[in-house]
């Protein structure tokens, strides 16, 4: 059973950080391959950042590449999400996903519809 839970968001000025946590209390880290995708209002689910279970490959969307760090800390069955130069486009409630699999075995790891598991979300408000 995965059961992800988000935490970390908030209201932040333009240019700060803010690091993003998401716990896996089902325990299943290791099957999974991991995403973050972000969801502005009114605007379709998008693409932040994948890693793969063994922490090894990352990818991310343009917007964010160089700004952004996906990680996880496999003991504490954690996934982190360090966001560094925070822009007011960035707002969106920010959630993570698990891939019940391996990246390899899918065309695409930045489409939503291919993960299997989802948090809750959390908030994050850039301010100008």
């Amino acid at each position: 059973q995965v059961n992800l839970v988000e935490s970390g968001g908030g209201v932040v000025q333009a240019g700060n950080p803010l690091t993003l946590s998401c716990v896996d209390s089902g325990r299943t880290f290791d099957l999974d391959d991991w995403g973050w995708f972000r969801q502005a209002p009114e605007k379709e689910r998008e693409f932040v950042a994948a890693l793969t279970w063994d922490g090894i490959r990352s990818s991310y969307a343009d917007s964010v590449k160089g700004r952004f760090t996906i990680s996880r800390d496999r003991a504490k069955n954690t996934m982190y999400l360090q966001m560094r130069s925070l822009k007011p486009d960035d707002t969106a409630v920010y959630y993570c996903a698990a891939f019940r699999g391996r990246f390899w075995s899918i065309p695409d790891s930045s489409d939503p519809t291919n993960y299997h598991y989802w948090g809750q979300g959390t908030p994050v408000t850039v301010s100008s």
